[in-house]
């Protein structure tokens, strides 16, 4: 489930903009948090939420055929 938001998140955004996800497996389902930079938030999100909406849905229909359940979570990535 990783590898697929992974995936997606590369071809949305550019090389410069850096992301990090981390994943919790329990049996019934899987948790994945999205790590953003402040500037890279709006493109994942999108107008209106669309884009993450989009990027749930996708994740929901294979989660639905691996019989599990999948959360996302965007998060702003703290500056050091």
């Amino acid at each position: 489930m990783k590898d697929l938001l992974v995936y997606i998140l590369e071809n949305i955004l550019t090389d410069e903009e850096k992301f990090r996800v981390e994943e919790e497996v329990s049996e019934e389902s899987v948790h994945l948090q999205i790590y953003l930079q402040p500037d890279s938030m709006g493109k994942v999100i999108g107008k209106g939420g669309k884009t993450i909406n989009a990027i749930k849905n996708i994740l929901k229909i294979k989660a639905i055929k691996d019989q599990i359940r999948v959360e996302v979570e965007v998060l702003e990535e703290e500056q050091k």
